[in-house]
């Protein structure tokens, strides 16, 4: 369980970073989740930084499953 959390803490790390990076330089166009969704039309930036802190709380849930 512990290296599922840890796999999509780096998922949702590099789909927030991609969308933060796409969203300051343009840069990575269709790499992203987030400009995929209509949902989030306009708000793009909210979307990769919750991404972003999703991942932080998954890796300390992976770290507080303990070793193994």
């Amino acid at each position: 369980m512990k290296q599922v959390l840890e796999f999509l803490g780096v998922v949702a790390l590099l789909q927030g970073g991609v969308g933060l990076v796409h969203e300051l330089t343009g840069w990575l166009r269709g790499w992203g989740v987030v400009q995929g969704l209509d949902v989030l039309d306009g708000y793009e930036v909210y979307g990769s930084v919750a991404l972003v802190v999703l991942s932080f709380a998954l890796f300390a849930a992976a770290d507080s499953r303990g070793p193994g």
